[in-house]
């Protein structure tokens, strides 16, 4: 059906993993006539659950999408990822979801996951309502969930139902707006009955009403007199400013139900569409129609009419084997229309859309138009990745994207075969393109090819991608640290070539003086010949067979740093001394005079920032002095804690599945290179005594 932009709503459906959210988004479809029968995660039924991976660890890995009709709304639902690993995409779907439903366990209530979705919910300044799902379970408890919202994530909660029962005594809802009880089914068929407060919950009811209508009253002057006179409100009059305090992110509204057996999902879909904001609600999401001129950096606004110049935001990239590379995007003004061509001014380049969907779960609608608010899907964007802004040619904008996603824990991959070692590079950047939030790049101190992500099982999902999108194999490793050899004394030393073969030999005298650096000076060649014992033509020759000797040194083959090379003698002979024999003493010389140097083994130290909640910073400080890390401080921040360390590389290498352990996936790090650091003589032994066995 035709639906103007004042009827859209494009909701996020959010939580922690394991809430039910995909549960819920399934029966949302299934009570608006959407599908035709429920689909269930535990069944790998679900249309939402479309990726392989997703049905083998029943968890949502990437965002879906699936609109649905209801009561003259069209609703663009999506499902979101709630596990640790693969929230930078639920990230993306909050940048253009104007609406979220938060739901809360009834059980376990909010999660650490929630409080990280949460601080994208406010940062994109997305208008939200809470759903209390799994009210059927054992231990169910509707208002602990309520005040548990409040602590953890600092809103106001306001229930606009409670429950009738619990667990499996858990039967239906009382509607506080309305004072009526909706008694369901118990085939999850979502069919109801409505019938008088039960006579039990009739002085609850009174009372919750009571603070429901005293939380709208203070939404506005008119309603605040108008209750202070009459002592009541009608129930449009609550409607109305249940939907301004949604807007003004004044307070939470909160529904309850539960997704599996399908009770209370009709009216949470009747308060998606009476409280949520639709396109053309001002100031609900930042940057709807604020952006900036690629040219000028100046801003610029697009305003909801239907003559306003095209613009879109593309949040999502999928690449499938029958329909190719998908660009999902949400049009933030004007309208766009098949055989189109659009900029991208992010990559200055202009693009074809041939053709418009609508992506409903695993299948693709070709539509004529999409305008204001519009969630649609263009194929085979050649040069558009997730984050680019799409506009008319004549009016370029560019919307600021998300941040780019951390990435956490890195591997090195090994190609099974040869075949494999072939397809990997292409296969990477493929999935790459789906996925920003994984990196691949080559080290070029190690040789090896790095894959980093956001965790263990996004790295694990990526892989199984790899083989059954691609057929690539490929296995994880941990990667190779990148020590070094160093000296601690001086040594002079030389080193003389003299080869003779019956024809011209070769000859080549030098002697070396090595001397260590500070830390952190890497290398420095002097030339201090006298009185030319060494002809200057065969100078270069000599830095240049210390500077290859040094790529690998006498302890464990590791390149050698922070050390002063000066030739200062040597002889020479006038037939057979050539620049291959002075670069062959040189090397020679080298390493003598390292074995003489007291050579010692360097590490890497990662300089690291660590969030952590107030309540796990006691065990992530010891964790830290465990890992012989040295604590430079730790101080007070948002949410908790930071501190900051040095810590050796080896010991981080898969820090961010410990720190996860430890604070309950709420603990975030950053860390990059600070310096090289002696190993400790036990742990050097170990080091050396590897990279013998290796060879």
């Amino acid at each position: 059906m035709e639906v103007n932009a004042g009827k859209k709503r494009n909701v996020a459906v959010i939580a922690h993993s394991g809430a039910g959210k995909t549960s819920l988004a399934e029966a949302m479809l299934f009570d608006a006539g959407a599908v035709p029968r429920l689909g269930r995660v535990d069944d790998a039924t679900s249309v939402f659950d479309s990726e392989p991976e997703e049905r083998k660890r029943k968890i949502t890995v990437s965002s879906a999408m699936h609109p649905c009709d209801w009561d003259g709304y069209r609703l663009n639902l999506i499902d979101t990822p709630g596990y640790s690993d693969f929230l930078y995409d639920t990230e993306m779907a909050l940048a253009v979801a104007a609406g979220a439903v938060v739901i809360l366990s009834a059980i376990s209530g909010v999660k650490a996951q929630t409080v990280k979705i949460w601080g994208y919910v406010d940062a994109f300044e997305v208008s939200r309502i809470a759903f209390v799902n799994k009210m059927d379970r054992e231990r169910a408890d509707f208002l602990r969930a309520v005040d548990g919202m409040e602590k953890t994530l600092g809103v106001k909660g306001v229930p606009v139902q409670i429950p009738i029962g619990s667990g499996d005594k858990f039967t239906g809802l009382v509607d506080l707006v309305t004072m009526r009880a909706y008694v369901y089914k118990t085939d999850a068929s979502g069919g109801f009955e409505i019938k008088p407060i039960p006579s039990g919950l009739v002085a609850e009811a009174r009372q919750r009403h009571e603070e429901l209508v005293a939380a709208v009253a203070e939404v506005d002057e008119t309603l605040t007199d108008r209750y202070l006179s009459a002592g009541e409100l009608p129930a449009d009059d609550i409607r109305k400013a249940l939907r301004e305090a949604v807007l003004t992110r004044r307070f939470v509204p909160v529904f309850a139900g539960s997704a599996a057996r399908n009770i209370g999902v009709n009216l949470l879909l009747d308060a998606i569409g009476t409280c949520l904001p639709s396109p053309l609600d001002k100031g609900v999401i930042r940057g709807v129609v604020r952006g900036h001129d690629p040219a000028t950096g100046e801003e610029v606004t697009r305003g909801s009419g239907a003559a306003e110049p095209f613009s879109a935001f593309v949040f999502k990239t999928t690449i499938d084997a029958y329909t190719g590379k998908l660009s999902l995007f949400r049009v933030r003004s004007g309208t766009i229309r098949p055989d189109t061509m659009v900029l991208n001014p992010v990559r200055g380049v202009k693009e074809r859309i041939s053709h418009l969907y609508i992506v409903e779960g695993r299948h693709l609608s070709e539509v004529k138009e999409a305008g204001l608010g519009d969630i649609v899907a263009a194929a085979k964007l050649k040069e558009t990745f997730t984050g680019d802004t799409l506009c008319d040619p004549a009016h370029a904008i560019v919307f600021t994207p998300a941040p780019a996603p951390l990435s956490t824990l890195s591997y090195a991959i090994h190609p099974k075969t040869k075949a494999d070692e072939d397809k990997a590079p292409s296969a990477l950047a493929r999935l790459m393109e789906e996925d920003p939030a994984l990196e691949y790049r080559r080290d070029d101190e190690t040789k090896e090819f790095i894959v980093s992500g956001a965790g263990q099982v996004h790295l694990e999902v990526s892989v199984e991608r790899l083989k059954r999108k691609y057929g690539c194999e490929v296995e994880l490793k941990s990667p190779r640290i990148p020590y070094r050899e160093t000296i601690r004394s001086h040594a002079a030393v030389q080193g003389r070539y003299k080869k003779q073969s019956g024809g011209r030999g070769q000859y080549g005298d030098v002697w070396l003086d090595i001397r260590p650096l500070e830390r952190g000076a890497d290398f420095e060649f002097v030339d201090e010949v006298t009185g030319g014992a060494i002809p200057r033509q065969f100078i270069p020759a000599v830095e240049k067979g210390v500077q290859e000797a040094r790529h690998k040194g006498v302890l464990a083959g590791y390149p050698v740093v922070d050390v002063r090379v000066a030739v200062y003698d040597g002889s020479a002979h006038s037939v057979d001394s050539s620049e291959m024999a002075f670069k062959i003493a040189a090397s020679m010389a080298f390493k003598k005079g390292l074995e003489q140097a007291r050579p010692v083994l360097l590490e890497p130290v990662m300089s690291m920032e660590i969030n952590v909640p107030d309540e796990s910073l006691g065990d992530c400080l010891g964790d830290i002095n465990a890992r012989r890390g040295k604590i430079l401080g730790a101080m007070p921040s948002a949410g908790g804690q930071t501190i900051k360390a040095l810590v050796p590389m080896a010991e981080v290498i898969t820090y961010s599945v410990d720190l996860s352990g430890m604070t309950g996936g709420r603990g975030v790090f950053t860390m990059e290179f600070a310096a090289y650091e002696e190993v400790p003589s036990y742990l050097a032994q170990k080091i050396i005594a590897a990279a013998g066995a290796g060879q």
